[in-house]
């Protein structure tokens, strides 16, 4: 497969960052802190999902090289 974009990493860097911040939260603070998590993941999938049409790839393989790409020399942002 070709080299994956930087804005898609980005993104899905991003939505990793949301989900992490999760962590220890309850309630409302939970629940808003979710939607933002929700919103970036839902903009990643939708990218991920237009680039492969674009460059007519398999969709699945292109997810899989994003979220390696983006965890690449990086932790688990939630483990921090």
């Amino acid at each position: 497969m070709a080299e994956v974009p930087d804005g898609l990493i980005m993104l899905e860097r991003f939505a990793e960052e949301e989900r992490a911040k999760l962590v220890g939260l309850t309630g409302d603070e939970y629940g808003a802190q979710w939607r933002r998590w929700r919103e970036a993941s839902e903009k990643v999938q939708a990218a991920i999902t237009a680039h492969a049409e674009a460059v007519e790839a398999n969709r699945y393989e292109v997810e899989q090289a994003v979220k390696k790409a983006a965890r690449h020399d990086r932790e688990d942002p939630a483990s921090e």
